[in-house]
């Protein structure tokens, strides 16, 4: 199959998202803390029907005077392809070190809540529903002792009450106190080069799950779910899904030098711990992997969510085939993903770029030792992204070099959130890189028909978070998921954007909700946004067309 014409350009600085991402040092890096850096979020805060964005920020080593030290941005959609950055009106002007974030409605009032994950107190932002948040950590029962480090954060209604719960990844046990300094050890050298420890050689982090009492507060079940103890992890991104197709959601959790781990739901508020048995812990070849990135998606058409594992340098990222009954392969070689080893990926996502149904692979990749530059090792700090295009056959052809040179100019990648943020049918890719400026990735080429559904839970949870919709047609079941998390501990738009290719509707369209209601939806016209609300079905008030592309943006190329 002939890959379509693809041509993307990098429009941040056209949309005013111009705010610099902070993080550790940029030519050297001291201690393990300087090296993950932030998540991205597409979310709508307001509720106007135009996503917005969150960014996450850091710190340095060396910190900032008062009032001078960063903050994460939260920048408001203006409807015209612009974004106005609302951060201090809103309330979201926390320093710290800031990593991820994530996003649901936990009080189930409509509005979406925010999570934003912290080397020290993660914070748990309440959306008061008139464009500004509240931190109500301590209210509902999220202030921790000491300083963990969350990194990945998903809302997941793991009991199926209505009401979302919080899973929290976790990486290290770290202090400045007892961190070891490049070079004095076994862990603090990397091809002969000192350089900052870990994560080998330090203490794991501790996941967490926290559930939802339904009264704004919650209660630390991990013990009780058996999500503690498991074997150990150097936790990063976290992803919920159901990939056995029993109803229930499980939760991924890609481990940084460590085996990775997959819960397997219970369904009666415990959990089992299945990653080697599924066979998703190791590779094929029965190694650990250094897990950064993840994705789920239904790639093959099958109905089945499979996974995407990005990983460090010298290593390919890892496909994982979802064969059903939770048994997975690693289809990384056969799948075209193995040749591309000398990147180090964080940021993953199935996309599909061109909306042909056929959902493609953007990794984005960057290095966590700024000392490897200029040493003649064949790698580099700042690293391109790859983007892979989608076959229909079960493999994917790498066509970065032919996307246009935005995608191949060099960046220190982190987070990676996918959205219609222009709400004119085309889904962009919106990046958060390290100590830079974020870019925001947009295919000016014509791409296929579309419909996007926006999912509003009323016996489920509001936001309708683990939501299974199925569009059937000729060419399959194509599965997606409303779910929180993923990518590289990001968030993307819970709307879920369906490609159609050339079909002017969608035929058939099957909603498995939370609560476990079915819904059926029948030859749905093309090009459209639609709301639909659980039990009731589609809301026509709510039905609107594709707006304008923003002028600025190229003609096609």
């Amino acid at each position: 199959m002939q890959p379509p014409a693809v041509y993307f350009e990098d429009l941040a600085g056209r949309t005013g998202l111009t705010a610099l991402n902070v993080y550790g040092g940029d030519t050297h890096k001291e201690f393990i803390i300087e090296q993950p850096g932030n998540g991205a979020v597409i979310f709508d805060y307001d509720n106007d029907g135009w996503p917005d964005i969150f960014l996450p920020n850091g710190s340095t080593i060396e910190g900032f005077p008062p009032g001078q030290a960063p903050t994460g941005h939260l920048y408001h959609n203006n409807h015209d392809g612009t974004f106005t950055d609302v951060t201090v009106k809103a309330g979201l002007a926390h320093a710290g070190w800031g990593q991820g974030a994530c996003v649901g409605d936990y009080d189930n009032d409509g509005y979406l809540d925010l999570v934003v994950t912290y080397w020290g107190q993660t914070i748990l932002y309440h959306n008061n529903g008139d464009g500004t948040f509240t931190d109500v950590t301590e209210k509902a029962g999220l202030k921790t002792s000491g300083s963990p480090w969350s990194t990945g954060c998903s809302f997941i209604d793991y009991d199926r009450d209505g009401k979302v719960d919080l899973f929290l990844s976790r990486y290290v046990d770290f202090s400045y106190e007892t961190a070891p300094h490049p070079g004095q050890g076994l862990t603090c050298t990397w091809k002969g080069i000192d350089v900052s420890c870990g994560p080998r050689g330090l203490k794991p982090g501790v996941n967490a799950l926290y559930h939802n009492n339904g009264d704004g507060t919650f209660t630390d079940v991990s013990e009780k779910s058996h999500i503690r103890p498991t074997s150990e992890c150097f936790g990063f991104t976290s992803l919920t899904a159901d990939f056995d197709q029993d109803g229930w959601p499980d939760i991924y959790v890609t481990c940084d030098a460590t085996a990775n781990l997959l819960y397997h739901n219970n369904q009666d508020g415990t959990f089992t711990e299945m990653a080697q048995q599924a066979g998703v812990a190791y590779n094929e070849d029965g190694f650990v992997q250094s897990g950064m990135g993840l994705t789920a998606g239904d790639y093959t058409h099958d109905g089945l969510q499979d996974v995407v594992q990005t990983n460090f340098t010298d290593d390919s990222p890892t496909v994982y085939l979802n064969r059903g009954g939770m048994n997975f392969d690693d289809v990384t070689f056969t799948a075209g993903l193995a040749k591309i080893r000398n990147w180090l990926g964080w940021g993953v996502q199935f996309y599909d770029f061109d909306n042909s149904s056929w959902p493609g692979i953007l990794i984005v990749n960057g290095h966590v030792y700024p000392e490897v530059d200029g040493k003649g090792l064949g790698t580099s700090y700042r690293e391109p992204r790859v983007l892979y295009y989608n076959l229909h056959d079960g493999t994917f052809a790498n066509i970065t070099a032919d996307a246009g040179p935005a995608l191949s100019e060099k960046h220190s990648g982190r987070g990676l959130a996918l959205g219609d943020l222009f709400n004119d049918g085309h889904e962009e890719a919106l990046v958060n890189n390290m100590n830079e400026k974020p870019s925001l990735y947009y295919n000016t080429k014509p791409v296929g028909n579309f419909i996007s559904l926006q999912l509003i839970g009323v016996k489920s949870n509001r936001a309708a978070i683990g939501a299974v919709v199925t569009l059937e047609s000729g060419d399959g079941q194509y599965a997606q998921e409303v779910r929180s998390g993923g990518g590289f501990i990001s968030q993307s738009d819970l709307r879920l954007h369906f490609g159609l290719g050339k079909a002017a509707t969608a035929e058939k369209i099957v909603i498995r909700w939370p609560s476990g209601l079915v819904e059926t939806l029948q030859n749905l016209p093309a090009n459209h946004f639609y709301v639909v609300r659980e039990g009731s079905g589609i809301d026509p008030s709510m039905t609107h067309g594709p707006s304008s592309t923003p002028a600025y943006i190229a003609a096609p190329k």
